[in-house]
């Protein structure tokens, strides 16, 4: 599988990348720092899964999710978020999220939903 990690944190995104190895070990990684980077490389490297935090400086999670949704209808975004932005997680179910992690990310949680897009 080809997965892409979308968070404006290093911290998060090597956490994530930790949980998708332990969960797939042959997934190809792929970084993204912000919701513009999101959308560009999801455009070119077209992965199979997307894990993207909401709050992210240049775009937010929720505007890039719209972008990737209107450029694949079959895109699969999961959002993350923190406690405290319940209705952002609103927005982004409303704009076609696949599914939603809560933070601080579980490596069960990951592996819930990897197994969940490999099934799909």
């Amino acid at each position: 599988m080809k997965i892409m990690i979308c968070d404006d944190s290093m911290f998060v995104r090597k956490k994530m990348k930790d949980a998708v190895n332990a969960a797939d070990p042959g997934a190809q990684i792929i970084e993204a720092a912000n919701g513009r980077q999101a959308v560009e490389k999801y455009k070119s490297e077209k992965p199979d899964l997307v894990f993207m935090d909401i709050i992210m400086p240049e775009k937010s999670g929720v505007d890039a999710l719209s972008e990737i949704i209107n450029f694949d209808k079959k895109a699969r975004v999961v959002m993350a978020s923190s406690v405290g932005t319940q209705e952002n997680l609103k927005q982004a179910i409303l704009a076609g999220a696949y599914d939603f992690l809560q933070k601080p990310i579980e490596n069960e949680d990951v592996a819930k939903i990897i197994s969940k897009a490999k099934e799909d």
